[in-house]
């Protein structure tokens, strides 16, 4: 084996790696979701969006809720039958409210139980998601979000609030535009909350609630604790099966970077008294 030999076996090894491991993570989310779905006895989705990177350049892409994950989500739904529960592993920051809303109203639709499991976070549309569920599950650090919809950059709520204080008479023919869909935009995801919501609880509580997420009294990102939603009246469970928390070591943030979190991954305990 000559120098260029060496080379390119070299290069070989490094091109497949990447591909190799990619494989090997597929496989053991499979089997994860599988010995999850034999324990809870039901179909297990995952909606799961990490921060990827593009392979060849290493480009981070930030994911987020869209078409695709709605129509994949669907066909999943489609797929399951009518008196088998429905568990949907939730960790995103949200997204297009046409994507969530389909997801939304297809949970709600379907006969058997449906379940959310969310181990770190579900904002904005993922956040819809948990509210169409009969069961959520939230890690007691995990939280969720308010769902007021933006407009580009801006809360729809603020634009209406500038409008106001500016009064309609000082503000361009572009920013009124910008109104009438900011108080369309809010009346219709108010209303799919409401919704959501109504099958398993009082009119009035439903119509509270959908009115709370929906009217900007918290700012887009605020994050509504284990607490907070239980306070709210919601019913909330904090007893997430292991095998979530498995499946999210599954699919890891860009390596592109040093991590700035580093920790040895096992359990600690405090040793007994006496002992060193």
């Amino acid at each position: 084996m000559n120098f260029f030999d060496i080379i390119w076996f070299i290069f070989i090894i490094f091109a497949f790696t990447p591909v190799l491991q990619q494989k090997y993570l597929e496989n053991m989310r499979i089997r994860t979701i599988r010995s999850l779905e034999k324990k809870m006895g039901s179909r297990v989705i995952t909606l799961i969006h990490r921060q990827e990177t593009i392979s060849f350049f290493g480009i981070p892409l930030s994911r987020y809720i869209d078409i695709d994950d709605s129509e994949q989500i669907l066909r999943a739904i489609r797929l399951t039958e009518k008196d088998m529960p429905i568990d949907i592993i939730l960790h995103t920051p949200g997204g297009l409210v046409l994507a969530a809303e389909q997801i939304a109203k297809a949970l709600i639709r379907h006969p058997a139980p449906v379940r959310v499991f969310i181990p770190h976070y579900a904002m904005s549309g993922g956040t819809m998601l948990a509210l169409a569920a009969d069961e959520i599950y939230l890690d007691e650090n995990a939280v969720l979000g308010p769902v007021d919809p933006q407009l580009g950059e801006y809360p729809a709520v603020s634009i209406l609030q500038a409008v106001r204080e500016k009064g309609i008479g000082n503000v361009d023919d572009r920013t009124l535009i910008l109104a009438d869909m900011s108080q369309k935009a809010i009346n219709q995801v108010k209303s799919t909350i409401k919704r959501l919501l109504q099958d398993r609880m009082d009119s009035e509580k439903a119509s509270f609630l959908a009115e709370l997420f929906t009217s900007g009294k918290w700012t887009h990102d605020y994050p509504i604790s284990y607490e907070e939603i239980k306070n709210l009246g919601i019913s909330v469970r904090k007893d997430l099966p292991e095998e979530v928390y498995e499946l999210m070591e599954l699919y890891p943030q860009a390596g592109n970077r040093r991590p700035s979190v580093q920790f040895i991954p096992i359990p600690y305990k405090l040793p007994a008294k006496g002992n060193k």
